[in-house]
């Protein structure tokens, strides 16, 4: 008890000398380390990983456990973690390592931005803004489904790859026709790059986000994964309702009027200018708007 008693007593003289005794890469390190662990957390809740990263840390007990007094088993399982367990740990979390990679890439630091492609014209994007925001309000209206996904930094040839190549200008007329319930190619996405139509009938992943409420169709499922998987802005339209939704970042903002659509789009995809304090406020309420699903739970409509 004494022993502890002195130890307690020390403690803050200790404390002050560690923290006396740090220099600037010290911090930095220490800063570094916490920022990785914190990001390793986030990714953990937001993903499925939790139960592998349960699995890990039941190897390494037991590895621990194991030292010094089963020693064959400990043997066996210090060789196969060694050997196999940084390959399988790289399979087994290969989705959020190339998410993570893909984050950086996509990050606005400034030895990146020379490697960044030039910007579109402004006129491009908002006629391609306005021509999918005329569909969308014919096919709400004919309560057609469609699935738009418009994509920005990250770019998908993967999943370009799954659908029908096109090279063609965003038009109203033309997605309605792809849409269109007796199209071939009506099931699948269309992907936008820079304003114009890269390919239609793509094949999405869908969102492994198990709070997802169960009335959800595998359109909005596959929109929601899309977002999650990407930094892309997906645009849909319910084929039972006709309601119109917008999917970013994983979260998803529902019945929307075909303004709303528009601003919001406008506000995604065109490059913002130098903002003013009060134009900064109404951009970020317009951001705002889709982080209000997850704490509404509306109830999905298709």
């Amino acid at each position: 008890m004494t022993d502890v008693t002195q130890v307690l007593k020390n403690l803050p003289y200790r404390l002050v000398n560690f923290a006396m005794s740090l220099q600037f890469w010290d911090v930095l390190d220490i800063l570094i380390i916490a920022y990785l662990i914190y990001r390793l957390l986030l990714l953990v809740r937001k993903t499925n990983s939790s139960r592998l990263i349960k699995g890990v840390l039941v190897v390494v007990i037991a590895l621990w456990l194991s030292a010094g007094r089963l020693r064959a088993f400990n043997y066996l399982l210090s060789h196969i973690v060694l050997q196999w367990g940084v390959v399988a740990l790289i399979v087994l979390f290969q989705p959020e390592i190339r998410r993570v990679l893909e984050q950086v890439g996509s990050s606005r630091l400034p030895f990146l931005q020379m490697f960044s492609k030039p910007q579109v014209d402004r006129h491009i994007i908002e006629r391609a803004i306005s021509e999918t925001v005329s569909a969308c309000g014919d096919m709400s209206k004919s309560r057609t489904g469609a699935l738009i996904v418009f994509e920005r930094k990250n770019q998908l040839d993967e999943h370009l790859r799954s659908g029908t190549r096109l090279d063609a200008e965003v038009s109203s007329e033309l997605l309605k026709n792809i849409f269109f319930v007796k199209a071939p190619m009506h099931d699948g996405a269309v992907l936008v790059r820079e304003g114009r139509v890269l390919g239609a009938g793509c094949m999405l992943p869908l969102s492994k986000n198990v709070n997802l409420s169960r009335d959800l169709g595998m359109r909005h499922r596959a929109g929601i994964g899309m977002s999650e998987n990407s930094d892309a802005v997906v645009v849909l339209v319910s084929e039972e309702t006709g309601s119109i939704s917008v999917a970013v970042g994983g979260m998803l903002k529902r019945h929307l009027m075909t303004e709303t659509l528009e601003q919001l789009l406008r506000n995604e995809l065109l490059p913002q200018p130098e903002e003013s304090e009060e134009s900064g406020k109404k951009r970020k309420s317009l951001k705002g708007l889709l982080g209000k699903e997850k704490k509404d739970g509306e109830k999905a409509d298709e």
